[in-house]
């Protein structure tokens, strides 16, 4: 895929030109995101597959970051790369001033750790722990008091509209439910990134916009989204 083949929108105020020089602190902000020249090629059978080529983008923080195309156009292969979980085979990331891929193994997964929340498509639920265990999960490595742990949980929980639902396991949950617990456990780490890949995807349509409606507010409540989609 070339970077026109896969499009992007975002809200007005995000960059989407190619990446200059940048400098500490205000403009770290504003090129918050900062991809530059990057590609992505995987081998196939006699020929190689070129998921990505020379794509640039710079967005700022707070920015929702929608990126679109058709099944087999490289999305969810930017979003991976994106999130520290797949190399480039050429070009750069950096995120927050951060260039990921020249960390070693066990920093890039601190950093995955510390700036990401992922929400899937298919949940990615324990099946065996409630909504609330779910949420928790994130939290397991942080060097912090359980009470504390639960108590943002339960927070998290609440601000996504299940705080009556944590006792629950996700079987017992609706389609729209088990995803506001995966968008809950993206945010139990306070991420400065949010990383969604498909996230209405097995909803119906009024679910869906349920869930639109959620992202959006995450949105005005000032975090940054990066959303791949089928849908404008």
């Amino acid at each position: 895929m070339t970077a026109a083949t896969m499009q992007t929108q975002a809200d007005q105020e995000t960059m989407a030109t190619a990446p200059g020089a940048s400098a500490p602190a205000d403009e770290r902000a504003a090129r918050f995101i900062d991809v530059r020249g990057l590609e992505k090629t995987f081998a196939g059978d006699g020929a190689p597959v070129h998921a990505l080529r020379g794509l640039d983008l710079v967005a700022h923080e707070g920015s929702f970051l929608g990126v679109m195309g058709q099944s087999g156009s490289g999305k969810s292969t930017f979003l991976a790369m994106l999130g520290g979980l797949s190399h480039p085979s050429a070009g750069s990331i950096s995120v927050d001033g951060i260039d990921l891929y020249t960390l070693p193994g066990e920093r890039l997964a601190d950093f995955r750790r510390e700036y990401l929340g992922f929400v899937f498509q298919s949940f990615n639920l324990v099946p065996y722990l409630t909504a609330l265990e779910n949420v928790t999960l994130p939290l397991a490595v942080k060097r912090m008091p359980s009470a504390d742990k639960r108590a943002r949980a339960l927070e998290v929980l609440d601000r996504v509209g299940l705080a009556d639902r944590g006792g629950h396991l996700p079987g017992k949950l609706s389609g729209g439910e088990q995803e506001r617990v995966a968008i809950a456990r993206a945010l139990v780490n306070e991420p400065p990134l949010i990383l969604a890949d498909e996230p209405t995807g097995a909803l119906d349509s009024e679910t869906t916009v349920e869930i639109m409606d959620l992202f959006a507010q995450l949105h005005r409540e000032g975090n940054t989204i990066v959303m791949v989609t089928h849908n404008p």
